[in-house]
């Protein structure tokens, strides 16, 4: 199985490190780094022929995504494609052709995400309130938040593209959201050109009220989901991977799932987009369609 990876930053050098362990795996990169014993492409237009390749992973910065998968699209047809979350960074239209395109919305795999789909399915559900966030100062070890991607509006950075995990597991449990309400802005002392608080209130097509919050400033790392549905509520810890169910009376049952290892939910990703058919995962039109949301989205430096 030969595979290309297009970008090689900490994202880039995790999905390497699940697929080399994979059986028969052989990955070329593309980076302007030089890499002991791996083989480097400075870029796409440097390799004379993509159809070489089963399986393109693009990992580089958002503000690359759209022109590096046209590239691709344009040399490669029936093939896979795996795009870094969010797939661009602005509203952009894009046919496909017969290529499988997905979204690495990794997060569709997590245990407790799982396990939440399952007790809801058959659900009558009122309101869900999302909420996700952590200082951006100490999100990545030994790098300066200042010089990431996520500081800049310009490389398609803030918390509204780099959390939007939480609109598209809001989207797959609960249905496309038709009309809300919302703040995007910068309101920390942050040394940032992006958004560090995205908050909003929507009804989904399912008539689901739902709020949602994700934010660079939260000093403790956290992501829960509080659920109300006609016969219950439930109190989701992501992090913790837990759940409290609360019936009528307010009796109260606990979930205590499995810890996995950070690679799990994208070692999952990856066997479901090459072995399976990908049916699981967020797909080019989940991703386009999230990303037609951010269209309306206007930030605000200040408020």
């Amino acid at each position: 199985m030969k595979i290309l990876i297009i970008g090689f930053g900490s994202i880039g050098k995790r999905h390497y490190d699940i697929l080399s362990k994979f059986k028969n795996s052989k990955i070329d990169v593309v980076s302007k780094q030089r890499i002991h014993n791996i083989n480097i492409f400075t870029s796409l237009e440097d390799i004379d022929n993509l159809n070489i390749y089963d399986y393109f992973i693009i990992a580089s910065e958002t503000i690359k995504h759209f022109k590096q998968l046209k590239y691709i699209i344009s040399k490669v047809d029936n093939n896979k494609i795996l795009v870094e979350k969010p797939l661009f960074s602005n509203f952009e239209t894009l046919d496909i052709k017969n290529n499988s395109v997905f979204v690495a919305y990794n997060l569709r795999f997590h245990p407790v995400l799982n396990k939440i789909y399952q007790l809801i399915k058959n659900e009558t559900i009122y309101f869900a309130n999302i909420i996700c966030g952590q200082y951006l100062p100490t999100w990545r070890n030994n790098r300066d938040y200042r010089e990431s991607y996520s500081s800049s509006l310009k490389k398609g950075g803030g918390v509204l593209r780099d959390l939007s995990h939480e609109l598209d597991y809001t989207t797959w449990l609960f249905g496309n959201l038709s009309n809300f309400e919302y703040i995007n802005a910068k309101v920390s002392d942050l040394e940032i050109s992006s958004d560090d608080i995205f908050s909003m209130i929507g009804i989904t097509e399912n008539k689901i009220i739902v709020n949602l919050t994700v934010d660079y400033i939260s000093k403790k790392a956290i992501r829960e989901l509080i659920i109300h549905t006609k016969n219950k509520t439930l109190k989701v810890d992501i992090i913790n991977n837990s759940i409290i169910e609360y019936n009528k009376k307010g009796n109260e049952s606990h979930i205590k799932l499995q810890q996995k290892k950070s690679n799990y939910t994208y070692k999952q990703m990856h066997k479901n987009i090459l072995f399976e058919n990908g049916n699981r995962l967020a797909s080019f039109q989940d991703g386009f369609n999230i990303v037609k949301m951010f269209e309306k989205i206007k930030f605000m430096e200040s408020i």
